[in-house]
């Protein structure tokens, strides 16, 4: 399995969310060390740079995340909100956040874990309180457990990513069509 980080769910908390893989089959961690943590949050776009985390900084990020996993699966599905996982969402975004700096080569925001994960979950809540709510959608490949904002004309968007998932499911319909093919005439 890829241990690229992807970016395709149109907001940084819910790619957060994604960052633990095919939920209902796999189950693919991506957080499996502190620098793949510190990748994340680089490669997102958080922060510009993150002071080394923890083994139990990934402990609390996995937390957070599965938190916000249960909130999104909720919004989505117009369901009540679990208070556990409020409260888990809540604490991190009440830590201090990451804190951008201008510099003479222009913006620059050095974080610790903890500061990076407060923006994380502050995304979450913005996410989850605002206009985008009613644009949530699950990838419609069954193996993926990417929820993503659609923004698609007459919200026709079926997958998290054409290159992650639309392409893979496109191409096995079509193999599977290929395979069948036409009953020969007689």
């Amino acid at each position: 399995m890829n241990l690229d980080h992807v970016f395709v769910c149109g907001n940084p908390a819910l790619d957060f969310v994604a960052t633990l893989r095919a939920r209902r089959s796999l189950r693919f961690e991506m957080f499996v060390t502190p620098d793949r943590l510190n990748a994340w949050y680089v490669e997102s776009g958080i922060v510009d740079a993150v002071s080394p985390s923890r083994e139990s900084d990934i402990e609390e990020a996995t937390t957070v995340r599965e938190a916000m996993y249960q909130l999104v699966t909720a919004r989505r599905l117009a369901e009540d909100y679990d208070g556990a996982a409020l409260t888990v969402l809540n604490n991190a975004a009440r830590k201090p956040s990451a804190v951008p700096q201008l510099t003479p080569s222009g913006r620059w925001t050095q974080a610790t874990p903890e500061e990076a994960l407060s923006v994380v979950a502050r995304h979450a809540i913005e996410l989850l309180s605002g206009p985008d709510v009613p644009l949530l959608k699950e990838c419609g490949n069954p193996e993926c457990t990417r929820t993503y904002i659609d923004r698609s004309r007459g919200m026709r968007r079926q997958w998290c990513g054409m290159e992650s998932c639309g392409n893979k499911i496109k191409a096995a319909a079509y193999r599977a069509r290929k395979k069948t093919g036409p009953a020969p005439a007689h």
